[in-house]
């Protein structure tokens, strides 16, 4: 498949090549589905590297997460219409099926979602995806896509004993592909605001480019149809970054608009991300964090609201 055609499909399987040829590559998608009750995220996924190759899923919730491998064998996906495949569970844009049991972990999950109403960030030819025209760029380390940035969920899901419904709730879907994480990031991303008109993401992190680094910030807020980006392309830049006591504060700054960021975190769990194609590097993230966003143009307060169960990542390693 060509390649300016998978950029502009980000949520389809990028990686076909790489697997065939066994090189140093993951690719991961993230599914997140709250309620202002709880919150359960999945992220199937593979990563290859010299010794293997292997495809898991990973769950959290705000009071666990598992990892659960697979042979790559038991990974199939298909370009349309787009799905994935690992082991008895399905992932699309428009559904996913759960059927995991884990005898080591005690772990015995299944259910399904639905998700319609995507909603997802503007696009045009320069700017494919949140990446804009980094998207076009062969050598990134890491590269990041918003797929919905806000779906209608429905359906249920059972994590042992513990029941998670969704009736008319939110979701969000996003992916990350190339050879490894970024190894200093932020990531933050909140739909349960009570303007339910209102959808946001952040990422910060440095980024290596060639010989040398930089620190790229991307990040979309989405109030009543109208999207407000913030991104190193764009001219946008971080003047304020304070992470102390399970509380962030973020300031972004584009021309005379002011995007002030302010979260806090808790019940933080174990995740697996990739370096170099292995799944070693530790990281934590909360799926019940509160997020308060205020957007200024100089002094003059445009928006301001509040989201729980938001999903948080700060690594610094």
């Amino acid at each position: 498949m060509k390649k300016l055609f998978l950029i502009k499909h980000p949520e389809l399987f990028q990686g076909e090549k790489k697997l065939k040829m066994k090189k140093v590559y993951f690719e991961g998608w993230y599914f997140k589905n709250a309620n202002k009750e709880s919150c359960i995220s999945f992220i199937p996924g593979i990563n290859i590297n010299y010794e293997k190759q292997q495809a898991f899923i990973q769950i959290i919730t705000s009071n666990s997460s598992y990892y659960v491998s697979y042979d790559i064998n038991e990974f199939s996906f298909n370009h349309d219409p787009f799905y994935i495949k690992i082991g008895n569970n399905i992932f699309s844009k428009n559904s996913i099926h759960i059927d995991i049991y884990d005898k080591l972990q005690n772990l015995i999950i299944n259910g399904d979602i639905s998700y319609s109403n995507h909603q997802n960030i503007s696009t045009n030819w320069l700017n494919p995806n949140i990446m804009g025209p980094f998207s076009y760029i062969p050598f990134m380390e890491c590269n990041h896509a918003i797929i919905s940035i806000k779906s209608n969920i429905e359906g249920k899901i059972t994590l042992n004993d513990e029941i998670f419904n969704f009736q008319e709730d939110i979701g969000y879907i996003e992916k990350d592909w190339g050879c490894s994480f970024p190894k200093n990031y932020i990531w933050c991303q909140g739909n349960n605001f009570q303007n339910k008109n209102v959808s946001f993401m952040l990422s910060t992190a440095n980024i290596p480019f060639k010989i040398f680094h930089f620190n790229g910030l991307i990040c979309s807020l989405i109030i009543d149809n109208k999207e407000y980006r913030f991104a190193t392309y764009n001219g946008s830049k971080i003047i304020k970054c304070d992470i102390q006591d399970n509380h962030l504060n973020i300031t972004l700054k584009k021309r005379n608009y002011y995007l002030d960021i302010q979260a806090t975190y808790d019940n933080s769990h174990k995740l697996l991300a990739p370096i170099k194609g292995n799944m070693t590097k530790n990281i934590l993230e909360s799926i019940s964090t509160t997020i308060q966003i205020t957007l200024r143009k100089k002094e003059k307060i445009l928006f301001s609201d509040t989201s729980t169960n938001c999903g948080l990542e700060i690594v610094n390693s």
